[in-house]
């Protein structure tokens, strides 16, 4: 087979080459599966030793899909300057975001498709909660969020099951333009404000309650 791409460049760590050549196997593996034979072809494609890309992918599946999740997150974090975030609102961010992902993972939705299903095995369903909560966590990030208390787990699970939904509606969306996927999409990321806005009136509802615990320390502090 035709070599389509160079071998590792001098110093290029195992980290370095399996996010620089995830996206390859991504490609490879919508005909091969998450498997090594998909290793190998993109290996032959790219003239590194079969090898040495085994050994940066040493984990089987898992691995490989681990790394093609990581590459995404990079790649959709680069294609926003912080300038052009922060002109949005919240909402708007949260879905160009999103989107951009799923424009980056468009020309492999079988490999996704592949992914979900590797994923949806049960042994490695705590290793997928983890890739999804990771997901859910850049795209906040990248959004801007800087929470640290209760909210910055409420806004990951929640957006993690959004993320995770839509991404099932995607791989099987033939609307032009996806356009089934992204008025899904914008109706979910509708219910997340929703929510967000509910918890922001009821922490402010809590601020206001009498505590009588309180109300003791300060006629006992009083100053």
């Amino acid at each position: 087979m035709k070599k389509t791409g160079s071998a590792a460049p001098t110093g290029e760590t195992l980290d370095d080459l399996r996010l620089r050549l995830a996206p390859k196997v991504a490609e490879n593996a919508a005909f091969d599966g998450w498997s090594r034979r998909a290793l190998d072809v993109t290996a032959q494609q790219t003239g590194v030793d079969g090898d040495v890309l085994a050994l940066a992918f040493d984990g089987g599946a898992m691995a490989m899909i681990d790394a093609w999740f990581a590459s995404i997150d990079g790649a959709m974090r680069a294609a926003f300057t912080p300038e052009a975030l922060a002109e949005m609102k919240i909402r708007a961010r949260i879905t160009a975001l999103v989107e951009a992902r799923l424009a980056l993972m468009a020309k492999h939705r079988e490999a996704l498709r592949r992914a979900q299903a590797v994923l949806a095995m049960p042994q490695n369903l705590v290793r997928a909660a983890k890739l999804g909560w990771r997901t859910a966590d850049r795209l906040w990030r990248a959004a801007g969020d800087t929470a640290t208390d209760y909210n910055h787990y409420t806004k990951r699970a929640t957006l993690g099951g959004v993320y995770a939904a839509t991404l099932l509606v995607f791989v099987n969306d033939e609307s032009e333009g996806w356009a089934d996927t992204r008025a899904f999409l914008a109706r979910r990321i509708d219910g997340i404000m929703r929510f967000e806005k509910a918890k922001a009136r009821l922490a402010e509802h809590a601020e206001m309650r009498f505590d009588p615990a309180r109300f003791l320390g300060r006629l006992r502090y009083r100053a």
